[in-house]
């Protein structure tokens, strides 16, 4: 009995021992850990780069077109894209400040290119097209600037220049015509604010419903309940925001308005 006793403690021991000599190594390790000196990157500024248009080839037909907005915050305003159409093989280029809302402009772009091929009856594989977006994408992403963009298009492969006193917000359909979009009234207003004198806007839209809000309140017995409720307003866009405003519905009709040598 005496003997198994023995044989226990000493077991003990050993992992006593055992256990401490991993403590020391650990510390060891720890401390010279510690105490190696860190490298520290040098710190540098951040660096900023301003949007630069691309300068473009002296055979280019270019057009440029402003684009109302609104981004995130509710807040309207003007963008701008330039088309520029030369000889070539069939290339597509953009050229775009940021790339948040990459997919859908992407798409926009690919609509109003097949577009313009067929209302110009140019074969668009013996041209390249460069896209040039001096703003953030965000700004124009989603199907809204479809239209502008495709009589950019139409404008550069026909060598005639937009007026720049119109602008336009419409999505493209694939067939031409011009499909609707949002935030009409403060689209309208920022291209007013832009000095823009004609507004042309989807059919059926040249009126727009929006929400105000009214807070009601009502007691009961010594209680008082409020509710916030939304009160549908029909808003002429025209008479809201002080600019010629037009319905039209498709590229045919813009054109009409957008081209100096036409009389509207």
């Amino acid at each position: 009995m005496a003997k198994k006793v023995k044989r226990v403690s000493t077991v003990k021991v050993a992992l006593f021992v055992f256990a401490l000599f991993l403590f020391v190594i650990g510390f060891f390790i720890g401390k010279f850990v510690q105490d190696k000196p860190t490298e520290s990157l040098p710190y540098e500024e951040p660096v900023t780069l301003a949007y630069e248009p691309l300068q473009f080839a002296k055979d280019a037909s270019i057009a440029t077109i402003q684009i109302p907005a609104v981004d995130k915050q509710g807040n309207s305003l003007v963008t701008q894209v330039r088309v520029a159409a030369m000889p070539g093989s069939g290339k597509t280029l953009v050229d775009i400040d940021n790339l948040f809302y990459w997919v859908d402009t992407q798409n926009s772009i690919r609509m109003a290119k097949a577009v313009a091929e067929d209302y110009t009856h140019l074969d668009l594989d013996k041209y390249d097209l460069v896209f040039d977006v001096d703003a953030n994408a965000s700004l124009i992403g989603g199907p809204s600037a479809g239209a502008a963009i495709a009589l950019a298009t139409i404008s550069a492969l026909e060598k005639k220049p937009l007026k720049e006193d119109v602008m336009i917000t419409g999505s493209i359909n694939h067939d031409g015509s011009i499909g609707p979009v949002g935030d009409i009234t403060a689209k309208a207003e920022a291209a007013r604010k832009a000095g823009a004198t004609m507004f042309l806007v989807p059919l059926l839209q040249s009126e727009e419903i929006t929400y105000e809000t009214n807070k009601h309140c009502e007691k009961f017995g010594l209680a008082e309940f409020c509710n916030v409720e939304q009160i549908p307003v029909r808003v002429d866009v025209a008479s809201q925001t002080g600019i010629n405003v037009k319905e039209v519905s498709s590229l045919k009709e813009a054109l009409v308005y957008f081209y100096a040598d036409n009389k509207v």
